[in-house]
């Protein structure tokens, strides 16, 4: 559809009404009128006509159409600004297409305000949750006790340690929420240190040992490097962000399974990988999975004290070292993820 400027209009309605006038003239003409006069009658008609309509659209259309044209430029969410005023002459040539670019982009806002408010929803919900279980624990605990356990040994530590761990839950959920708080903000400050990745990997491999062993699940560097890999990161973040990883091989590994970590080299960058055979993820659920509190066996994740929320702070480590994480999975055949850092000589 064409959309024609205001000068264009008047003049196309003026010709039309000259034409309609000379026409009439002409027949005038026929019964003896002048013809000179009725050619200089008609040049100021038209003359007449045309400033008159360019004044009624502007008066009456261009007028009611320049504030909603500027309200639409102006407006935060069409991502523009009117640096410069609008003649009347462009503003009919633009009104369309602005108005269209502009519904486009209301839409789209729409469409991402309704993805934030389920997100937020599934968030509180989450929440509610995950804090609900272990706030209901204590309730029974503490209740028991109060009704005469506490008068029975048995029953008073056994249900003081049951309310320990289901405190110790609660808080490690605060602590993991704040944690993904604060590197959504960017308030989490990272000491960016030159250190080797490999040796850090034998760290949490020792510290995880005995779990691993309990779960007869092997966990061991592939094709170790005969040298130290150095990377810029930092450290502390690195060693959670590793530990996370082989944890979740190990939980979610099968009996007599694995999880190897290997370290491929590029050029500018290491590739850490750290690959189990466990139960794997349903290619519906990779795309989630690093959402907080997704949970791919939700039973099996409570059960061993998980959160919810590792995966996701994993990933906002990752980013805010500028790097990159990915996942890679086969249901029933095991999981890979590989995550960048920046290699320091």
């Amino acid at each position: 559809m064409r959309t024609y400027s205001s000068k264009f209009l008047a003049i196309l309605v003026a010709i039309v009404l000259t034409l309609l006038a000379f026409g009439i003239a002409l027949l005038a003409h026929y019964f003896g009128e002048n013809i000179l006069a009725i050619i200089v009658s008609t040049i100021a008609f038209f003359a007449a006509a045309y400033f008159s309509i360019l004044y009624i659209i502007k008066k009456y259309i261009i007028d009611r159409i320049r504030p909603l044209y500027n309200t639409i430029r102006d407006l935060p969410l069409s991502g523009k600004k009117m640096e410069e005023k609008i003649d009347s002459n462009s503003l009919l040539l633009n009104v369309k297409y602005e108005v269209e670019e502009w519904a486009k982009t209301q839409l789209k806002e729409i469409e991402r305000l309704k993805e934030l408010e389920k997100y937020r929803k599934d968030f509180v919900g989450n929440v509610s949750h995950e804090l609900k279980t272990p706030i209901f624990n204590i309730q029974g605990y503490v209740l028991t006790l109060l009704e005469g356990g506490l008068e029975d040994p048995k029953i008073n530590k056994l249900y003081l340690k049951r309310t320990e761990k289901s405190i110790d839950r609660m808080v490690s959920i605060v602590e993991d929420l704040e944690s993904i708080t604060k590197l959504e903000s960017g308030e989490l400050q990272l000491n960016m240190t030159r250190f080797d990745i490999v040796k850090t990997v034998e760290e949490v491999i020792e510290m995880e040992h005995w779990q691993a062993s309990e779960s007869q699940i092997t966990v061991q560097i592939i094709n170790k490097p005969d040298r130290p890999i150095f990377v810029r990161a930092d450290k502390k973040r690195i060693l959670e962000v590793v530990t996370n990883l082989i944890v979740n091989g190990v939980k979610y590994g099968k009996e007599n399974g694995y999880v190897n970590i290997s370290f491929h080299d590029l050029e500018d960058n290491i590739i850490v990988e750290v690959a189990d055979n466990g139960i794997g993820i349903d290619k519906k659920d990779l795309r989630r999975i690093f959402e907080r509190f997704f949970r791919v066996d939700k039973s099996r994740s409570r059960e061993q004290g998980g959160t919810g929320l590792g995966l996701s702070i994993v990933k906002h480590i990752i980013e805010a070292h500028n790097q990159s994480i990915n996942v890679r999975s086969v249901l029933d055949q095991g999981t890979t993820f590989n995550f960048t850092l920046e290699k320091q000589k």
